[in-house]
């Protein structure tokens, strides 16, 4: 079975490069099942449900987000009915809205997809990581609830070393972790134990950019402390995902392959 996951989606040129290579990413590597985090989708910040639609017509299976859930007030009222998005599960505000995690069957396999945010460096955490995982995992009973083959997480953190010690800590548990929210992909990708992990998938987003903001805007902003507005960059978008590849009667991820697709 083969995974795709694609990095943080970012403006509408982001959006522009997902629906422009979806197809051929997905023909080219034999795509079993697409994930996608799209929680910078909107304008660079939040997700609509015009978004959503786009993305899930355009190929992609499932959603993620990550801090950023809901900064569009109109994805509040709709969230709940949208069976193929998924908030953090251990999101500190509007807990009451959403589900951290969902459910797919594959190719006669279940996968249980998590999105959980990092506490380092980030806001509206109501668990580390740790605790909402091992809840899920132990209290929970995740995996008999859902009947899951195998489980996923999106990781969405700033820190590196938070990333990296929650794939060891969860090695024989997880088929994948992948991290995002940070725009910038590593190239750490690797198998700990049982799972596939890379400390950030990158982004779809402008290309030349700060990680898809305006680069006039955030000299204006950080360097002469101007108050500026959240500006998307414009022109073309770089492309950045990773294939994994999973051994059902092994039940371990046996590859990880990082995509990028730069514009020039």
């Amino acid at each position: 079975m083969k995974i795709l996951f694609i990095g943080d989606i970012t403006t509408r040129s982001g959006r522009d490069a997902v629906i422009a290579n979806l197809a051929k990413v997905k023909a080219d590597h034999d795509i079993d099942f697409t994930i996608a985090n799209g929680e910078n989708a909107a304008h660079g910040k939040g997700i609509t449900s015009k978004i959503y639609n786009s993305l899930i017509n355009s190929g992609i299976d499932c959603i993620t987000l990550g801090n950023h859930a809901f900064s569009k007030s109109e994805i509040m009222e709709d969230m709940d009915k949208y069976d193929r998005l998924i908030r953090p599960v251990n999101i500190g505000i509007h807990e009451d809205i959403g589900q951290g995690y969902r459910t797919f069957d594959v190719n006669g396999y279940r996968i249980c997809v998590i999105n959980i945010m990092g506490s380092v460096f980030m806001n509206d955490v109501n668990q580390s990581p740790f605790e909402a995982m091992s809840h899920l995992l132990y209290q929970e009973k995740i995996r008999q609830k859902e009947k899951a083959d195998f489980i996923f997480v999106d990781l969405h953190a700033e820190a590196t070393s938070e990333k990296i010690l929650f794939a060891n800590y969860f090695k024989n548990e997880l088929i994948a972790v992948v991290g995002t929210h940070t725009h910038v992909q590593t190239a750490d990708e690797r198998i700990i134990g049982n799972l596939a992990y890379i400390s950030d998938v990158g982004m779809c987003g402008p290309y030349d950019s700060i990680i898809g903001r305006d680069i006039d805007e955030m000299v204006e902003n950080l360097i002469y402390g101007n108050p500026t507005r959240f500006t998307p960059a414009e022109g073309e978008s770089i492309f950045q995902a990773v294939v994994i590849e999973i051994d059902e009667s092994l039940r371990k991820a046996t590859n990880i392959e990082r995509i990028q697709i730069r514009p020039y």
